[in-house]
């Protein structure tokens, strides 16, 4: 939930003013990401489409990913082995993102062993595999939420509006915004999650799989 919206009028203001803290900061990282996200404004794909879900599916396939066309409200968004895909594509791509920065060992937890998420319904039991303090939990819920932005962006997908929805702009104007950003990019670029240019490492390797797959 966007704790405060950002006009449309506003929002190129907005960038320009986020884009330039963080060139002032000399993060060529973080810049790179941003602009990433900030490309897909204006929206001019469509929001939450088919395809898009169905995009959504694809990438986790192509990591390895299960996925079961049903809705979370039956039990768990990710049971351990698939990610219920009867939602919006945003939270699909989102828990990919889950997937590739949880811990090799936790892949196999309900919601990753970070207790329930909001789509989740059999909270209690999503609780018992809880594994991390609650301090960890909202580290790696950012990384991966900036992490499934990212990947949104490469996509096509909006991903401007899931970064503004998930609130990295909130006090846009503020130096320490940016900073907040760039402390976990840096952090995601030095898990080999993100490379030099803020692409997800595995993406070069997913769109030579999908043209691959065209041109057969």
């Amino acid at each position: 939930m966007i704790l405060t919206p950002i006009p449309a009028d506003v929002l190129p203001d907005a960038i320009a003013c986020f884009a330039r803290h963080l060139d002032a900061a000399g993060d060529t990282v973080a810049l790179a990401a941003f602009r990433r996200i900030a490309a897909t404004w204006p929206v001019d794909n469509g929001v939450d489409t088919p395809a898009q879900r169905a995009e959504g599916e694809e990438l986790a396939h192509a990591h390895g990913i299960g996925t079961l066309r049903e809705e979370p409200s039956s039990s768990f968004m990710w049971d351990g082995a698939v990610i219920r895909t009867v939602v919006e594509a945003t939270v699909i791509v989102h828990e990919v993102a889950h997937w590739l920065c949880a811990a090799p060992e936790r892949r196999h937890l309900l919601d990753f062993g970070l207790g329930p998420g909001p789509e989740t319904t059999q909270r209690k039991e999503a609780r018992a595999h809880k594994r991390l303090s609650f301090e960890d939990c909202m580290k790696e819920e950012a990384q991966t939420s900036l992490l499934g932005v990212l990947w949104e962006a490469e996509l096509g997908h909006p991903a401007i509006l899931a970064f503004l929805e998930q609130n990295w702009m909130e006090a846009w104007e503020r130096p320490g915004t940016a900073a907040y950003f760039t402390g976990h990019v840096n952090e995601l670029h030095e898990r080999g999650l993100i490379d030099a240019e803020g692409r997800p490492t595995t993406a070069r390797a997913w769109a030579d799989a999908r043209r691959q797959g065209v041109a057969a």
